[in-house]
């Protein structure tokens, strides 16, 4: 029996893994910028910094993994190829894997690494064609249900204690609006399990400046919950709740390799007869393993009506606010034959058009959380309740301000894009400036 989505959200399913978004009216906006004086000063570990690139176009390679073998320590790089990673000092010696959907990877010795601009370049690999077509399957959507059947198998099977940076921004078209991260500990529960994965708030910090949202604030609910639920194979039913695999059509598109593993995308849409706002993108699937190695896809938005009532919780009457764009992304990760979740990341635009306005404006919500290290958490123990973030929780209000540039100390973050990187020395500045005031000002 298939469900509509108002069915679904009826049952507690949610169709879109991603929170709501809050718009807020704003009677008297202000300038408002939070500072935190944290001087936590760590210096047991070291740190590299580089880029990752395509070897042939020297392009950059977006979201490829680096990791620390024989320990769980990794990062990625950011949309611009950037990473930094920090390294326990007592790890003297070791080598860095470097890997990237489609390419060769790459290992090398940590002591080949430099602290500051490090070029990393990787391989395209190329799939025999010959090879590909041995023992195929046929059935695309066969080979999917067969894939979310087995993750009780190929899938970490024991609770996990993970370390994970959680960034969240809002831009008016090319400007940010506010600026949210935070270092979380997901307790993660095995993949056969029904239980709910729990998050903990470690640390966090942001900045909001109102002024730049034409008397409307916009807030994303759910704050980490908003990428941890894209993780498909612990939460199918977000994306492809009981009985609506067969609302969706499914077909091979191409093959590559990751890690030198056979990869087959398949690529998914809803059948033209399904009315319902649902997804199209593509899965990466290791065939031998029959495990999902990593998921793209994007919301049906044509009827943006039908939509927006998926994503907005609160607005003013005289505005009318529908997404134009709604895209997902989350990528596991390999170790000791099991896989887990490693990255994922939401992007969300919207259009706020005013009633008496004659342009409207263009926000954009992006969020994005990587692992970047982990232990097994045998005696499966949660957080107490008071300590677990809430799934309705709004980062931007909960964090405490900006601070220092050690603030994360020998936390991995995902390296801050040019654009995050400007804002938060802008917000150092105004931090200085601050204190050069109040000191002057003292009698």
């Amino acid at each position: 029996m298939k469900l509509s989505s108002n069915a679904l959200l009826s049952k507690g399913f949610r169709i879109v893994p991603v929170g709501l978004i809050m718009l807020v009216w704003m009677f008297s906006p202000s300038n408002i910028l939070a500072f935190q004086d944290d001087q936590t000063v760590d210096t047991g570990f070291n740190q590299y910094k580089g880029e990752v690139i395509d070897g042939s176009s020297k392009k950059p390679l977006v979201f490829a993994t680096l990791s620390v073998e024989g320990t769980n320590i990794s990062t990625i790089t950011n949309t611009e190829g950037n990473f930094i990673l920090k390294i326990p000092q007592d790890i003297t010696e070791g080598t860095i894997a470097v890997s990237f959907l489609g390419y060769k990877s790459k290992t090398i010795p940590l002591s080949d690494l430099k602290p500051n601009k490090n070029k990393i370049s990787l391989l395209i690999s190329v799939t025999e064609l010959s090879g590909v077509n041995i023992n195929a399957p046929k059935d695309a959507a066969a080979l999917v249900r067969e894939t979310l059947a087995r993750k009780g198998d190929n899938y970490f099977d024991d609770p996990t204690l993970m370390t994970a940076f959680y960034r969240e921004t809002i831009k008016k078209r090319r400007k940010n609006v506010s600026l949210s991260e935070a270092v979380v500990n997901i307790y993660k529960t095995p993949y056969n399990s029904f239980r709910k994965d729990a998050v903990e708030l470690y640390k966090a910090r942001k900045s909001t400046d109102y002024s730049k949202l034409d008397t409307v604030a916009l807030k994303l609910q759910g704050g980490p919950f908003n990428t941890l639920y894209v993780d498909i194979m612990k939460y199918p039913e977000h994306i492809f709740a009981e009985g609506s695999i067969s609302d969706y059509r499914f077909t091979f598109s191409r093959s590559t390799r990751i890690n030198d593993k056979l990869i087959y995308v398949i690529k998914f849409n809803q059948w033209e007869s399904i009315i319902e706002p649902l997804y199209k993108g593509e899965l990466f699937i290791d065939v031998e393993n029959k495990t999902l190695t990593s998921a793209i896809y994007t919301l049906n938005i044509t009827d943006k009506y039908a939509a927006a009532k998926l994503f907005v919780r609160k607005k003013p009457a005289k505005v009318d606010v529908w997404p134009t764009e709604v895209a997902y992304r989350v990528d596991y990760r390999e170790k000791g034959g099991k896989w887990y979740y490693g990255y994922s990341n939401v992007l969300l635009e919207f259009k706020v058009n005013w009633e008496d306005k004659l342009f409207n404006s263009v926000y954009s919500m992006t969020a994005e959380m990587a692992v970047t290290d982990w232990e097994k958490n045998l005696d499966g123990q949660l957080p107490k309740v008071r300590e677990r973030l809430k799934k309705s929780i709004i980062l931007s209000d909960e964090a405490v301000g900006f601070s220092d540039p050690d603030f994360w100390g020998k936390y991995n973050i995902i390296e801050p894009e040019k654009s995050i990187e400007s804002a938060i020395k802008k917000i150092q500045r105004q931090l200085r400036r601050a204190r050069a005031k109040n000191g002057a000002a003292a009698p």
